[in-house]
């Protein structure tokens, strides 16, 4: 069992959703005093697409929109390593006698003590102005730095077509949906506006503007490919798919429909590469325009909040359930005193629909929840126990990230238990033959070796067979199975039997409630070993 998801599509590909950035500084562009109209106030001079037909030309559409695109640049501090003074022989003046020595004594890096090297490096991206008084979206990794994209940089320069330049602060960003919303100090500019991204269909036309590679105002044209895209970069993946040409430098550049509106934020690339291979990914407008909204009021956005982490109804677990695969989420893990909590939703339930809305593929229990008022009461309908039941629940607020983690207990050790596989228990045969794992009780030296909390109850896998399905699956030595087929199970007697009640139920995949260390459990299904 993965200890956290995978953030690539495939293994051969890279997903680039890094700033889209160009390591290069930029020299100071020339000022024009020109301002250009606001973008909205003058109709096309003639239509863009013919009925029924293809666009005849995006340059009516191009020439006014192209002003509200902009380019971000950001300037940071980067440390390099660490330069140290090399000991050794010196000339006149206490200088290193030959220039080798002083080379070295310059850029010698990695080493302990010595003074910090730093250099300033200049990052580029997009972003497009959503009203004349100069407010400007981008993403959240075009104006931050560090590890994970989540510190500030230095400073973020907005240069736009005309090649005026402004020094923009962030009114607001937000990490989770990656969206940014920056402020230049200007009056009169031209602006686009979001449209309805969720009339978007498969097979539209749609626009791409940006600064790929930081050669300037940049359209593509393309379809839409897909909806609703998952592409595993968060809890909240609804992107938009298009075809359009979108390169590194696009980030925070808009995607319009014909009628020239905001459908998307462009976002990230999927390529082997890093160019564009006809698979980029924005933001929707239905997702983005709510968050800018919060982020223009407050700096913050505040979101729903259930309290529970879920997971999605993959072919193995449906099939542990006797579900079908994508309808539905189960619940994993619940916050003591949350807000499920209170309404009843257990550990193991599958979450159906929230407030009537269906959790599925394209609407995920995240999403549903996120979007949901604060402080509504909402019916969530379950599956348990191969019913169906209902109850109410109270959106909470959505608490900062930091403590969401703290709650979740993602703290864990990377440290590999020792688990000694010498138990004779009855049922250790008998699940090694089903499942290809070899049992062990929780004892309370094991625990202490596992570091687990008192709470914790279930049975150790103490080996596993490499064939297996649980092999397959992610599961490894010093694994603790709490529950299978939603029966808690504390010795491999109890697992053993439970697995064959599963078997004798026509299961042919059973559902396993696994822990690893302090993480968050969760399900997997594991295919059972045909009987011989």
């Amino acid at each position: 069992m993965p200890s956290k998801i995978s953030r690539t599509l495939i293994p051969v590909a890279v997903l680039a959703t890094g700033i889209a950035a160009i390591a290069a500084a930029q020299s100071p562009q020339t000022l024009a005093p020109a301002v250009q109209p606001a973008q909205n106030a003058v109709a096309p001079a003639a239509a863009i697409a013919p009925p029924g037909g293809a666009p005849r030309s995006f340059a009516d559409l191009t020439a006014r929109l192209a002003p509200a695109v902009v380019n971000v640049s950001t300037t940071q501090k980067v440390e390099m390593g660490r330069m140290r003074r090399m000991p050794g022989q010196q000339g006149p003046q206490g200088q290193p006698s030959n220039p080798l020595e002083e080379f070295f004594r310059r850029f010698q890096e990695q080493q302990e003590g010595g003074e910090p090297v730093t250099r300033e490096a200049t990052s580029l991206g997009s972003g497009f102005i959503i009203a004349a008084d100069g407010y400007i979206v981008t993403n959240n990794h075009v104006i931050s730095a560090g590890e994970g994209r989540n510190q500030p940089v230095e400073s973020i320069t907005v240069t736009l077509t005309d090649r005026r330049e402004y020094t923009a602060r962030v009114v607001g960003r937000d990490t989770l949906t990656d969206l940014a919303l920056l402020k230049i100090e200007a009056t009169g500019l031209p602006f686009v506006q979001f449209g309805n991204s969720e009339t978007t269909r498969v097979g539209d036309w749609s626009i791409a503007i940006g600064n790929p590679f930081g050669l300037g105002g940049t359209v593509t044209a393309g379809i839409i490919s897909a909806l609703h895209r998952d592409i595993g970069s968060g809890q909240y993946d609804r992107y938009i798919q298009t075809d359009a040409s979108i390169n590194q430098g696009n980030s925070g550049g808009p995607l319009f429909d014909l009628a020239g509106n905001v459908i998307g934020i462009n976002t990230a690339i999927f390529s082997p590469t890093g160019g564009n291979v006809g698979l980029g990914f924005a933001i929707p407008a239905e997702l983005a325009k709510p968050v800018v909204d919060q982020l223009k009021a407050s700096g913050a956005v505040k979101r729903g909040y259930l309290g529970v982490a879920i997971q999605r109804l993959s072919s193995d677990i449906a099939a542990g359930l006797g579900l079908p695969k994508d309808k539905g989420e189960i619940v994993a893990s619940i916050e003591a005193n949350g807000p499920a909590a209170r309404a009843g939703v257990r550990q193991g339930d599958v979450i159906l629909t929230v407030g009537g809305r269906e959790v599925n593929y394209d609407n995920s229990l995240s999403y549903i929840v996120a979007t949901t008022p604060i402080g509504t009461t909402i019916p969530i309908e379950l599956f348990r126990d191969a019913k169906r039941i209902k109850v109410n629940a109270i959106i909470a607020q959505r608490p900062s990230e930091a403590v969401v983690a703290q709650r979740a207990g993602m703290a864990g050790s990377d440290d590999e238990p020792v688990v000694e596989d010498n138990s004779k228990a009855p049922g250790i045969e008998a699940a090694k033959a089903s499942l290809g794992i070899t049992l062990q009780p929780l004892t309370t030296v094991l625990r202490q070796q596992l570091r687990l909390d008192e709470k914790v109850q279930g049975v150790v896998i103490a080996g596993i067979s490499p064939s297996s399905d649980a092999a397959t699956k992610g599961l490894q030595r010093g694994d603790i199975i709490v529950k299978i087929g939603q029966k808690p199970v504390s010795s491999p007697a109890e697992a053993a039997a439970a697995v064959e009640a599963e078997r004798k139920a026509g299961k042919a995949t059973v559902l396993m409630l696994v822990q690893r260390g302090s993480t968050p459990a969760r399900y997997t299904g594991v295919k059972l070993i045909p009987a011989k």
